[in-house]
């Protein structure tokens, strides 16, 4: 009889390779590869060179630096994307916003200031101003 050798499967782009549910409670710093679900509450710091998405029932209180951020809760600190930052649903942003592309979907609180940048890995310090454009979000009534 032969054996078949099974390979390993690799994650798509889109799979999540961790979810923090909402019974948990998270404090430190948090260093991910792959597709993270925050639905649970954070403190510290986050930094990833790939994709964080908050759930509606997340709740961070943290510094966050990814490559793509996706919030749907609640975030209380700065955001920092390499790639964009999408603020969707019924999601509350506390903090600032910077990131190549970010948007910001109706029905959104997002208190703070937003700075468009040209694409930049994680880790790098910030550009000097010339090409930033620096908005300031002023909520809209409906």
């Amino acid at each position: 009889m032969l054996w078949k050798r099974q390979r390993t499967k690799t994650p798509k782009a889109n799979d999540l390779t961790a979810f923090i549910d909402e019974g948990s409670e998270i404090e430190g710093k948090y260093t991910f590869s792959g597709t993270v679900m925050l639905n649970g509450r954070f403190r510290g710091e986050i930094v990833s060179n790939d994709t964080l998405v908050i759930g509606e029932k997340g709740v961070v209180n943290a510094s966050i630096r990814a490559g793509v951020v996706t919030i749907n809760g609640e975030v209380v600190g700065n955001v920092l994307a390499s790639e964009r930052v999408e603020l969707r649903g019924n999601a509350r942003v506390y903090g600032d916003v910077e990131a190549p592309v970010v948007v910001v979907e109706e029905g959104v609180l997002f208190e703070g200031h937003c700075r468009m940048t040209k694409a930049r890995p994680v880790d790098t310090a910030p550009a000097s101003a010339s090409g930033q454009r620096d908005l300031s979000v002023i909520p809209l009534k409906r």
